[in-house]
């Protein structure tokens, strides 16, 4: 389809068959029409185009759980990158972002990673390009311009989300859209980890590729378990606020590390690579003798794991029941275990600085005893808070976390249905 005739159907209302994706049909309209636009000035007027859409996602529970074999949930939320693209014959991938400069790869090139930079966006593109071919289908040549609402720093997980639009891209593009997305979240990873240069787990990308909720469970980490979850927060009453506290990501790699370290010191004393297959039992045993050879936060922080291991598959029953008031409580539970066992809601690098304690405290403060729920979100110490909040107190709450942490701090979501998608 060419530009003008995909924005003729856009202002005649071509996008409200996908109301269930986007807060605001009209400020959809128009990103997509500013998209198409950048496009054509980019590279060229004549040209087939279509729009594809990938969803961010949000860490449902599941706390520092998946790189240890276990369980996860997660959910494509209601921001995403769009990106407006067209074949070419040349075996060439043009890649541009909305304020960055193009990214341009060879596809006769893509085979080696250490030709790209690690840590780029070039090397992600380059690395989903070869998981396709690697995998037998068929990649080639195109042009894209991409413009994201799944900002850098939010919690979002902006990165899965461009890895699987990538893999959206290629899929529709030259495979008729019959890669399921699954794989797709799988080629994701493996270009983050062999590429880019992150050993990063798989939930991030399978949300952003699945859509909805989501649960993972990674006891074979080759092969996770992946079970959608229908369940709509919007008809329940609720929305979904990511609340980013403003905090200093700086000096933390070592508290991030620390995390699946001591989980694995605990793991290694029963001769085992990860905790999964480990009970609460098992540890309680041991604990005189990890206490001497790991340290007691070790042991806090395995109790936490197996503890929310089990209240991850709690939590997807009481959702596939629609029982809310079990699924918040459960929630709670998390939030407290995070911060009590897991130690993961602030640094003692600069105990000074606890955005995130004081996140919790003003939403404790405020929600309490009203039916909501909330807990620190993804992999602490510093960033963000998840809350699941009554829509009649979403402005109330969103107000005061604003005059907190600043305007925009406060960001009402909701769970997209639809993972990676091409649009009309």
């Amino acid at each position: 389809m060419k530009a003008r005739e995909l924005i003729k159907l856009l202002n005649e209302g071509a996008l409200e068959k996908y109301s269930a994706l986007y807060s605001d049909i009209n400020v959809a309209k128009e990103r997509i029409i500013d998209a198409i636009n950048a496009f054509t000035s980019t590279y060229g007027t004549d040209r087939d185009i279509c729009v594809l859409s990938v969803p961010g996602r949000s860490e449902i529970i599941g706390n520092h759980t998946d790189h240890n074999h276990g369980k996860v949930m997660a959910g494509a939320i209601n921001r995403d990158i769009l990106s407006v693209v067209s074949k070419n014959d040349d075996g060439v991938i043009r890649f541009r972002s909305e304020g960055f400069s193009e990214d341009r790869i060879n596809l006769g090139d893509v085979g080696n990673p250490s030709s790209f930079k690690k840590f780029t966006s070039r090397a992600l593109v380059a690395g989903m390009a070869h998981a396709f071919i690697s995998a037998g289908h068929t990649v080639g040549g195109y042009d894209a311009y991409s413009c994201s609402e799944v900002l850098k720093g939010s919690g979002l997980s902006s990165s899965a989300a461009f890895e699987v639009m990538i893999g959206n891209i290629i899929n529709h593009l030259y495979n008729d859209g019959k890669v399921d997305n699954a794989e797709i979240a799988k080629y994701a990873q493996y270009s983050e980890n062999v590429y880019f240069g992150k050993p990063c787990g798989l939930m991030d990308q399978m949300a952003c590729a699945v859509g909805g909720f989501v649960y993972i469970d990674f006891e074979d980490n080759k092969n996770p378990v992946v079970e959608s979850v229908n369940f709509s927060l919007a008809d329940a009453g609720y929305s979904l606020c990511i609340v980013n506290t403003g905090g200093n990501h700086a000096n933390l790699n070592d508290d991030y590390a620390s995390v699946p370290k001591e989980m694995k010191e605990v793991a290694a004393h029963f001769g085992r690579d990860v905790l999964r297959g480990l009970t609460e039992e098992d540890i309680v045993k041991a604990a005189p003798s990890l206490r001497e050879s790991v340290g007691d936060r070790a042991i806090l922080r395995a109790l936490h794991f197996v503890r929310e291991n089990d209240r991850v598959a709690k939590a997807k029953d009481a959702l596939k029941n629609a029982d809310i008031n079990a699924f918040y409580g459960i929630i709670l539970d998390s939030g407290r275990s995070s911060f009590q066992y897991l130690q993961n809601v602030y640094t003692t690098i600069n105990v000074s600085e606890q955005g995130l304690s004081l996140a919790l405290a003003l939403t404790d403060g405020f929600l309490a005893g009203k039916g909501c729920a909330f807990r620190v979100h993804g992999g602490g110490f510093a960033g963000t808070i998840q809350v699941f909040v009554k829509n009649e107190l979403l402005a109330d709450y969103v107000a005061m976390m604003d005059s907190v942490f600043g305007k925009g701090a406060a960001m009402p979501l909701n769970i997209r249905p639809a993972g990676a998608i091409k649009l009309f």
